[in-house]
């Protein structure tokens, strides 16, 4: 177990260095002067102020130093000074509370309806239930995210007045219902027909028969033998999906207003504020890699016969 813990990092060593220089050029070498937009469109910086501003921040050095000197810090957990002196784990530890708040009720939304949809479609294939999921899931897949928040806001936030439209003042669950749906919504299809199709896979293997032939009750069978093992590619797909959320929070904040890394990702944009784009990019790739992780080593869990020494 520790080996494969060990090789698994050591692997992902070139995954955090890959995706986090892609992140660190496309937000550096856009156009742009971000000392000007530090200053505002309506006011000028002397030549002194601009010259000491570049090289306390390292603009002046050439763009892979700048990065090297980032990845160092970053290493050691930290995520640099944004061009306005506030530190940037600063900036991430008042938003990101918010964002994982988010994130985990898409999450959990999404893993309630998607498995639940699925396991009645696949325990009962050819009905009507399975007929209606196939065709709802069929629909949701071709709805662009746009469309399904903004109709949220405008039919359960300002026809029915369910729930706020931006904001979180109404706190947990109120403001985060709409968003957090809006967010799931697209996860939800994918998982059911998943989950609907290894049901369909493992309920006429083997090990099921002999648990038929042994006389257990269909609710067993059901839920200890067919559902358990269907339940280790869902499991995957729910842990890699997590990361998939906390990247799609950015769009989500940004259309209802919630005050998380997505809102301050868009705030720093407008502002050309690199360091807290690049900031919280890096976490959110390394959370991704951590709940990758996660996820092989809840293989062995779900299913004893998976070693995890054979598959590193």
């Amino acid at each position: 177990m520790l080996g494969y813990i060990v090789r698994r990092l050591l692997a992902s060593v070139p995954v955090l260095l890959g995706t986090t220089f892609l992140i660190f050029v496309a937000v550096y070498a856009l156009p742009g002067d971000p000392i000007t937009a530090l200053a505002g469109e309506d006011q000028t910086i002397s030549p002194a102020v601009r010259r000491e501003l570049t090289e306390r921040y390292g603009l002046d050095d050439p763009l892979l130093v700048q990065y090297v000197n980032y990845l160092t810090g970053l290493f050691v957990g930290d995520f640099g000074v944004d061009f306005r002196g506030v530190e940037v784990s600063y900036v991430i530890a008042r938003a990101w509370p918010t964002t994982v708040l988010l994130a985990l009720t898409a999450w959990v939304l999404m893993a309630v309806f998607g498995i639940g949809l699925g396991a009645i479609a696949g325990l009962r294939p050819g009905g009507v239930v399975d007929g209606a999921v196939l065709a709802a899931t069929t629909v949701l897949i071709g709805i662009p995210f746009f469309v399904v928040a903004y109709v949220g806001q405008i039919v359960f936030g300002l026809e029915f007045g369910w729930f706020p439209t931006s904001g979180t003042r109404d706190g947990w669950p109120l403001s985060y219902v709409l968003p957090a749906a809006s967010l799931a919504i697209f996860g939800v299809p994918e998982l059911a027909r998943l989950t609907r199709a290894s049901i369909l896979e493992n309920r006429y293997a083997d090990y099921v028969h002999a648990a038929v032939a042994k006389g257990l009750s269909p609710m067993r069978i059901a839920v200890r033998h067919v559902l358990r093992t269907s339940l280790i590619p869902v499991v995957s797909m729910l842990g890699l999906s997590l990361g998939g959320l906390l990247g799609g929070a950015v769009l989500v904040e940004g259309i209802f207003n919630v005050p998380g890394l997505g809102y301050a990702i868009f705030t720093a944009i407008g502002q050309q504020n690199g360091p807290v784009v690049v900031g919280i990019g890096s976490l959110v790739v390394l959370v991704f890699l951590g709940v990758n992780l996660l996820v092989d080593l809840m293989y062995g869990v779900l299913d004893p016969r998976v070693s995890l020494d054979r598959r590193g």
